[in-house]
């Protein structure tokens, strides 16, 4: 694989995780209690224990994403 075709699929990468990232951090916080109710339907959590589940796993898609996504695009743009 050359430099031009790594660059082009990690910008896709980051485009389409971080609007994936920006739409759910709207959702949680536009919505909180319509995603909540929506999600105790199938998991019964109360409402902390919902919180405290949600936004770890929002901070750990968010380290995930600069890590694996933003990192290597921005290395192959100083690369290139």
């Amino acid at each position: 694989m050359d430099m031009i075709t790594l660059t082009t699929f990690f910008m896709w990468c980051t485009i389409i995780n971080g609007g994936i990232l920006i739409v759910w951090t709207i959702f949680l916080v536009l919505a909180p209690d319509f995603i909540y109710r929506v999600q105790s339907r199938w998991f019964p959590l109360s409402r902390d224990q919902y919180n405290v589940i949600i936004y770890a796993l929002l901070g750990l898609f968010k380290i995930i994403f600069i890590v694996f996504c933003v990192a290597p695009y921005v290395a192959l743009l100083i690369m290139a």
